[in-house]
């Protein structure tokens, strides 16, 4: 059985994305933001999207120009404090944002990923973040049902890649990235560097190949992702 070459350009991974979407994002701040991307999807002008992703970047950056091109409807999150145009659509009342925990943002796109409907936990109970979410009590102590969250596409951005899909990160970049891998439909994926067919270690993979549909290899590596130049 040969394995398919999933290297594709950037204009085919991201074709199709439609309006109204569900688009989890990867990256914590810079690393690990696939902001080349980010940049295509842009380009191509989905509306109406629902981006799922730890932050809202800075100016300038990332997120930042989908939230500038009005192509963000709603923004499911754990801070935007870095960015003071979320925070100025938000008081606008033209994003809808989200709060979570950043734990349980994690455990939501895991539970997504995992095939679960959500996981119960106490934390936020008696807050703002807990209003409107079903609870339930389990020998004799409440818990908030936070619903599993899955995505209609995943952007990520990896260090290696080969051409099956097989991904590794470097450190801190890893994030989210493999937990929303395995938390959408289609998982499109940019590399540092793209490796023919075994050319990544077992021990090296961090998210196999099954879980990617395309890969993209960066020809160039902005300004945006200085901070994890090496």
């Amino acid at each position: 059985m040969r394995l398919p070459d999933k290297t594709t350009t950037i204009e085919d991974a991201l074709a199709g994305i439609a309006d109204g979407a569900t688009v989890m994002i990867g990256g914590f701040g810079v690393p690990g933001t696939p902001f080349t991307l980010i940049h295509e999807l842009v380009r191509q002008g989905a509306q109406n999207l629902t981006v799922i992703k730890n932050d809202a970047n800075e100016t300038d950056m990332g997120v930042d120009h989908l939230l500038a091109s009005g192509q963000v409807a709603r923004l499911i999150t754990t801070h935007i404090g870095l960015n003071p145009r979320a925070m100025a659509l938000m008081n606008e009342g033209r994003l809808e944002v989200e709060f979570n925990a950043q734990g349980i943002l994690a455990e939501r796109v895991r539970a997504g990923g995992a095939g679960l409907g959500g996981i119960l936990t106490d934390i936020a109970e008696d807050t703002e973040l807990a209003e409107g979410k079903q609870t339930l009590a389990i020998d004799g102590k409440s818990y908030i049902v936070e619903t599993a969250l899955r995505a209609d596409v995943a952007l990520i951005h990896a260090n290696r890649a080969d051409a099956f899909g097989n991904l590794d990160y470097v450190a801190t970049a890893r994030n989210f990235n493999p937990l929303m891998a395995m938390a959408a439909s289609r998982v499109i994926a940019e590399a540092e560097q793209v490796l023919p067919m075994g050319g990544l270690s077992p021990d090296d993979v961090h998210t196999p190949g099954p879980f990617v549909d395309h890969v993209v290899e960066l020809t160039q590596i902005s300004e945006e992702y200085a901070i994890v130049r090496r």
